[in-house]
């Protein structure tokens, strides 16, 4: 029987019913790639020899069932038993693993491996190649193909109507974000003022995507960039996070974001610019007399895109996609600052005396100069070191050890080189197309294909 929610006080027990014990917390992973054609490094179409469609085909029955959305293939789910998660596609084609919510970074990375081993023996005899970069190197949004979902076609018409790069965003980024748990409200509070301060931080150690049709900008990460001009009644820093926080305010957040859809009997209903608030006094214009269910909460709350959201866990947001090792380091980044009380309690303290405007300075300069950023009396490399140092002690004090014996913070190695280099990974990108690559813009392909 489908269970209603009849006011305020049930969307806020919706969010606080995701408290779990410290025994209980997981790690969710997602990471999105570019498909693209090995022929001649075009976008790859949903349909055809070569297309999304047949990608999805190939690995269902490898524990994978499709989803449908009427008789149109859009994803992939995987029974629990059997390891769960799923496979989605972005608007422009981008293949997503929704991680299985895990125990530990070597299961993550397990994960990872077994996922892209599939995926890539299929694209070889499929034609096709996958690669990890934050921004289309050289496409252009008319060049993307869309995904037949019902939910992109609403986006898509409603984007160009909030800020001017929200198409950029959906057709032309991809990111690598985890999922943590929290343990009560004021766990959750603490975990959210450290995410939503930090997460420049990782923007500039994960900063994979320099270049806009064919040519560096001269930014780091033209991924972040493009969320500061995309409709900012969803986006952004959300300020009100370090005063006088807790469940109610996000819920008087997101009830103030208009809505995208809503979804019944698999058909998405356009219902942009209307409001969530009439929907819970059953007043919403396109399904009259109805009341939301904890579905359609979860999924107005997925139309929300600050650089850290709340659901029933917390989704970290501010990375590029990059090479294979990146899947692993975001997780064991953020699970190193915020999975072990003394260091979140370090985590904290790095942050309680940072104003909003350096909050949000940093947000925009560390997407434009990486760790060389100015922040006070040094620079986002500093903070940057620092918070990698925390992380590391916070994976060392969880002890979760693989086979080898070897513990949790081995998977900050790829981080560890970044910070001894002392510049992001797109400068290294950016440089090597400019000298031995002689401008040719598919080295960057080639060098970013897994």
């Amino acid at each position: 029987m489908t269970e209603y929610l009849e006011n305020k006080v049930s969307l806020i027990e919706w969010i606080a019913a995701g408290e779990k014990p410290k025994d209980q917390w997981r790690i969710g992973t997602e990471h999105e790639k570019f498909g693209y054609r090995s022929s001649d490094f075009s976008p790859l179409p949903y349909d055809g020899p070569d297309g999304i469609k047949a990608m999805l085909e190939g690995l269902i029955g490898n524990s994978w069932q499709g989803k449908y959305e009427g008789e149109t293939l859009v994803a992939l789910t995987r029974p629990q038993e059997q390891g769960g998660g799923s496979v989605t596609l972005e608007p422009g084609g981008q293949l997503e693993l929704s991680g299985a919510p895990l125990a530990n970074i070597h299961q993550t990375c397990a994960e990872v491996g077994t996922h892209l081993k599939e995926v890539l023996q299929l694209a070889e005899s499929l034609g096709q190649a996958y690669m990890g970069i934050g921004y289309a190197p050289d496409w252009s949004v008319a060049d993307m193909p869309k995904m037949p979902k019902g939910r992109y076609d609403i986006m898509t018409n409603y984007m160009p109507t909030r800020g001017t790069r929200g198409l950029e965003m959906m057709y032309l980024t991809a990111t690598v974000q985890v999922n943590l748990d929290f343990a009560s409200e004021a766990d959750m509070v603490e975990k959210m003022q450290i995410a939503i301060a930090l997460q420049p931080i990782a923007t500039a150690l994960f900063a994979n995507s320099p270049f806009i049709n064919g040519q560096s900008m001269g930014h780091v990460s033209e991924r972040s960039l493009v969320w500061l001009d995309t409709d900012a009644e969803r986006t952004g820093n959300l300020p009100f996070v370090f005063d006088d926080f807790g469940y109610e305010r996000y819920v008087d957040y997101a009830l103030d974001v208009p809505m995208y859809f809503v979804i019944r009997d698999g058909r998405f209903i356009d219902a942009t610019g209307l409001s969530f608030k009439d929907f819970l006094d059953g007043n919403l214009s396109a399904l009259p007399g109805e009341k939301p269910t904890g579905e359609d909460w979860e999924n107005h709350l997925t139309t929300l895109f600050p650089e850290a959201r709340l659901k029933r866990f917390i989704e970290m947001r501010g990375a590029d996609s990059g090479p294979r090792d990146t899947f692993c380091a975001l997780p064991a980044f953020w699970v190193g600052l915020l999975y072990d009380e003394a260091t979140q309690k370090k985590a904290l303290e790095m942050i309680s005396d940072w104003s909003q405007e350096e909050r949000d300075a940093l947000r925009i300069n560390a997407a434009r100069q990486g760790l060389k950023a100015e922040f006070r009396d040094g620079h986002v490399l500093d903070i940057a070191r620092q918070a990698l140092d925390v992380s590391r002690e916070g994976l060392v004090a969880r002890g979760a050890i693989d086979y080898e014996g070897a513990d949790e913070t081995q998977y900050l190695r790829p981080l560890e080189a970044v910070i001894e280099q002392g510049c992001s990974p797109a400068e290294a990108l950016a440089t090597k197309l400019s000298t031995e690559w002689e401008g040719d813009i598919t080295s960057v392909y080639k060098a970013l294909t897994y």
